[in-house]
């Protein structure tokens, strides 16, 4: 009966995808072709990073993923990402998953820049690490219905076959985005924003902590405090861009 309800809901599913690519077809938001939302062709022009960045506002090159010494004392064990927020079809991409008019599938589009990026650096994936995506504001999830980190945060974990858990991380703190702060202020801004539930879930476990964009790092360092004073062993961060390379 089990196998019968979930060969149902798949044949469904299979429907509904049918019936919105029909009624509302894919096209490249770069090249405006028919078929995906970033071509093969388009894909083909994106410069994926293939070396490991430090956690500096200006990162120097490391040979492995991890912190130089100028950054050691970031809660960060360190920041995979997978190309620079200035290229313009990326920025378009991300925008057009978290602004009207929503596309959410394009959470499997950037999560396959991502992969493409630990690809390149040839870098293995644990079996036992977590991913856990940064939480969105609550008016923002009311708004959009989503949060755009999980979305690619579930790709990745089908991707990998690893573990999501997005109920974990929470956001406590409802603080606005002031880009007049410094940067220590705004990391003051966001000093408790986040806390942890369930925390037997992570205690001595690795995690990988996913986003969308990494700017100042701010919010993924108050969500690594907030993760390793719960007991996570390791926090490392993923985005699919960053900002200021």
């Amino acid at each position: 009966m089990t196998q019968k309800i979930s060969l149902i809901k798949k044949t469904f599913a299979q429907i509904q995808s049918f019936l919105v690519d029909l009624l509302f077809p894919k096209f490249c938001l770069n090249c405006r072709r028919q078929g995906l939302y970033l071509c093969d062709d388009c894909a083909a022009m994106i410069d994926i990073l293939n070396s490991y960045l430090c956690l500096c506002r200006e990162p120097l090159r490391l040979d492995k993923p991890g912190k130089c010494p100028n950054c050691q004392r970031k809660k960060l064990n360190g920041l995979f990402f997978a190309v620079g927020y200035e290229n313009s079809l990326v920025q378009a991409l991300i925008k057009q998953l978290k602004y009207p008019p929503y596309v959410k599938e394009l959470g499997e589009t950037l999560s396959d820049l991502i992969v493409s990026h630990f690809l390149l650096v040839e870098k293995q994936i644990p079996a036992d690490i977590i991913l856990i995506p940064v939480p969105l504001r609550e008016k923002k999830l009311r708004n959009r219905g989503f949060n755009q980190a999980e979305e690619i945060a579930r790709r990745l974990a089908q991707k990998w076959q690893i573990s999501l858990i997005n109920n974990c991380l929470v956001k406590t703190k409802n603080t606005e985005p002031q880009m007049e702060l410094s940067g220590i202020e705004r990391e003051n801004n966001l000093d408790g924003a986040f806390a942890c539930h369930n925390q037997e879930s992570i205690k001595n476990k690795d995690v990988f902590l996913v986003d969308d964009v990494y700017t100042t790092g701010a919010t993924m360092e108050e969500c690594a405090r907030a993760l390793k004073t719960a007991g996570a062993r390791q926090v490392w961060g993923i985005a699919v861009a960053r900002s200021r390379i």
